[in-house]
């Protein structure tokens, strides 16, 4: 199975990706850097010191305060991007409704790094800088951002070799990350969050510390967030850390979705509270619909502001 189909590149060719916050990168680019430099957008004036560029010099400001002061200017930057992959075992879950690729139902693992797959390529072939972190109850993978085009074939070998894991401790990792990342830039969470949501939310929170911007692809399955399950079923952790159990759905149905509810407000909530973007992933959809979907969305808030 391909990560990066002639399909999702045609896709992709067709969109591009602008950060909201200020970013700092290694490179001049297109995005909003916290840095003062020389561009086209005007920060502030301050006072001149030898050795500053004469050409910096404003001369209708000196005219009138017989002040010497230079103009500054926001310096543009290249993104830095981290994909962080969950990867343990509950996102081996494939659902009956799944979407197929290739003529196979997607699990939530193989959704996943479809979309790592898939963004990596969008932020290297637009001048940026992309990223892998793949974690279960550990960091499994740890690849710094770089902007080179063989990145994109290094981050590929690492989603096709990888496998899902088992048991995860989601929130412990991302704050091993967080701190991993040496300059603020763009996270990407990819996960379907199955942890304590507390703990979750706290990690979060450690991202918008460190003054990254956020996006959580929330992947589901379908029978996840609907459990249209009938009859008794067995049911196994895939995590590996509760036994094999036998239900009745009907009898927990309702419990279920109400918990289900709960997190997902929970989750939505804590990123609506840190301006960073949570984007419900339903693995029953198309990545071609999840990705026009985002994006666009993305793009045309960009050119409204």
């Amino acid at each position: 199975m391909s990560l990066l189909p002639e399909e999702t590149m045609g896709v992709l060719r067709r969109l591009d990706w602008m950060a909201r916050r200020r970013m700092q990168g290694t490179l001049s680019g297109r995005h909003t850097s916290p840095d003062k430099g020389v561009s086209v957008e005007f920060a502030e004036h301050r006072s001149y010191v030898p050795g500053d560029d004469p050409r910096t010099l404003d001369w209708k400001i000196m005219a009138r305060s017989d002040k010497d002061v230079v103009r500054q200017y926001i310096e543009e930057t290249n993104l830095r991007v981290t994909l962080a992959v969950d990867v343990s075992g509950s996102m081996a879950y494939t659902g009956d409704k799944a979407a197929m690729l290739d003529g196979k139902p997607l699990s939530k693992f193989d959704y996943g790094r479809h979309l790592a797959a898939a963004l990596s390529y969008l932020f290297i072939k637009q001048g940026d800088a992309a990223g892998l972190v793949t974690f279960d109850k550990a960091v499994r993978e740890f690849r710094r951002a770089t902007g080179r085009p063989s990145q994109v074939r290094r981050i590929l070998e690492v989603l096709h070799e990888t496998e899902p894991g088992e048991d995860t401790d989601a929130a412990g990792v991302l704050h091993d990350v967080a701190e991993r990342i040496p300059m603020r830039g763009l996270v990407i969470l990819i996960s379907d969050l199955f942890d304590d949501p507390g703990k979750i939310v706290e990690a979060l929170h450690h991202f918008d510390f460190r003054q990254h911007e956020l996006v959580i692809f929330h992947v589901l399955a379908e029978e996840e967030l609907s459990f249209p399950f009938n009859g008794y079923q067995q049911f196994r952790d895939l995590e590996k850390v509760s036994p094999l159990m036998r239900i009745d759905p009907q009898a927990v149905r309702a419990a279920y979705l109400d918990r289900m509810r709960a997190f997902l407000k929970t989750v939505e909530g804590a990123c609506g509270n840190l301006r960073a973007d949570y984007v419900p992933v339903n693995t029953r959809h198309s990545l071609k619909r999840t990705l026009l979907s985002y994006l666009g969305r993305r793009m045309h808030a960009k050119r409204g502001k």
